[in-house]
């Protein structure tokens, strides 16, 4: 099944998203712990990566 195309999400779009504060946002960037990268100088993030970004920590906080 095809996936529906990823929305670009500005850091502070991204902290609504996860429902979190957007220095988290920041510091789980800078630390590489979520997907994301500068465009321009500013941080955009792809809503699919952080789908995925979510399901593999739901996975890792079971085992």
């Amino acid at each position: 099944m095809p996936r529906a195309r990823a929305e670009v999400l500005t850091a502070e779009e991204a902290a609504r998203y996860l429902r979190l504060h957007v220095k988290s946002i920041y510091r789980l960037v800078r630390g590489k712990k979520i997907p994301g990268q500068k465009v321009g100088g500013r941080w955009r993030f792809h809503s699919d990566a952080l789908e995925d970004w979510l399901r593999s920590e739901k996975l890792q906080s079971k085992g």
